[in-house]
């Protein structure tokens, strides 16, 4: 598994996004040629080395070649991208993130989506900043993106509109529910086209990750600042768990004889979207002869007050147990394995260095069965069948 984690301290626009996934191994002449196939003219790709602050990596200007006159609605963008011999997972990425932007200047302004036409949104440079996105993100073939903090910058953005404050409105509604900071830089950090960008692609929102960083990107912005460099910092990294050396973790608990036992499995998911390491249910029998579940829950400790809230919120409990503990994990890698199936990640686990354990991702090894039609313990038992018997002759 690898992803990309957005370093956004500075912001993010869309000429900071591509200027970052070259400088992560984007080939330009392949993202120019992407590009060509929309048939757009008046516009070329400006990619230059800078630098900010003694931080040097790839700075990108969409040049206008000829002046644009008409604002385009929705479905003009649309017809541009479907028109194209762009592949189906570019389009379909590339029409989402219009889509996203398109329903937050509706929103905003109050008018249907449909009816929404102004230059933002109609503009070359726009066109080339989101579909280079999907482009780039299909290019580095990874998992999935986590994303920090994100600083909005402070001051005043002119616009078609007029001046308004930053962030701007529809920059402040794609951002809504994710995390940001206000402030920091005193212009317009992040721009509506970064933050459609980062709302699509961002499945993971300022949570504590461990991480090895394989590769760094730096796009270099337009602004500078006496101390913060106008930079989007983007990793490509692999997960990277925890070692054996243990930590300080937290246990919730809580017991529960009087809700609906079909709400455990809504609770559950809420509470690994929110960052529990485990979740996990208890049968008792509590006062009365009642049978009932001790829900118990373990986090580390900068989740405990998210997670007690959607405890008390999304259950029945009037109280919740606390205990800090000491947790000892195994440390793991994870690397892709060829296989008589294709390539199969494994998660390798040590202990003291040594390893313990070998085994295929079961969600890939369910994938498998499912696409084979055959049972699922057939494909995971030849899965490891093959994979001990290679290792054994490698080390004969």
């Amino acid at each position: 598994m690898k992803f990309l984690y957005y370093d956004c301290f500075s912001g993010i626009s869309g000429d900071m996004n591509l200027g970052a996934m070259i400088d992560l191994g984007v080939d330009v002449k392949y993202l120019n040629d992407e590009l060509g196939k929309l048939n757009l003219d008046g516009w070329k790709l400006d990619v230059t080395r800078d630098q900010r602050h003694g931080i040097c990596g790839t700075k990108v200007t969409v040049v206008q070649t000829k002046h644009e006159h008409a604002h385009r609605h929705l479905t003009d963008i649309y017809k541009i991208i479907d028109s194209s011999a762009l592949d189906r997972k570019t389009k379909e990425l590339s029409r989402k993130i219009f889509r996203k932007l398109a329903e937050a200047e509706a929103l905003v302004h109050g008018i249907p989506v449909e009816e929404v036409h102004f230059h933002e949104v109609g503009a070359t440079d726009a066109i080339i900043d989101i579909v280079g996105a999907a482009i780039c993100f299909n290019a580095l073939n990874v998992d999935e993106v986590h994303v920090s903090v994100i600083e909005t910058g402070g001051g005043t953005v002119r616009c078609e509109h007029g001046v308004l404050p930053v962030p701007a409105p529809a920059t402040a509604e794609l951002l809504r529910n994710i995390p940001i900071r206000k402030g920091g830089v005193d212009f317009e950090a992040t721009t509506p086209t970064g933050a459609a960008i980062i709302n699509v692609l961002g499945k993971v929102f300022n949570k504590p990750v461990n991480m090895k960083i394989l590769k760094t990107g730096h796009g270099i912005g337009h602004k500078d600042h006496p101390e913060v460099p106008n930079i989007l910092r983007v990793f490509l990294c692999e997960p990277e768990e925890l070692t054996e050396e243990g930590h300080e973790a937290v246990l919730l608990e809580c017991n529960i004889d009087d809700m609906n036992p079909e709400h455990y499995d809504y609770i559950s998911e809420k509470l690994f979207s929110a960052g529990a390491s485990d979740v996990f249910l208890s049968n008792i029998i509590m006062k009365k002869s009642r049978p009932g579940i001790i829900l118990s829950v373990i986090c580390e400790k900068n989740n405990v007050d998210a997670l007690k809230y959607i405890i008390f919120t999304e259950s029945t409990t009037l109280g919740i147990r606390c205990f800090s503990f000491q947790k000892e994990t195994l440390s793991r890698t994870f690397e892709t394995v060829q296989t008589l199936y294709g390539p199969v990640t494994f998660k390798r686990s040590f202990y003291k260095g040594k390893e313990v354990s070998f085994k295929p991702e079961y969600e890939e090894c369910r994938k498998i069965a499912a696409e084979t039609g055959k049972p699922l313990k057939e494909v995971y038992n030849n899965i490891i069948s093959e994979i001990h018997n290679k290792r054994r002759n490698e080390s004969a």
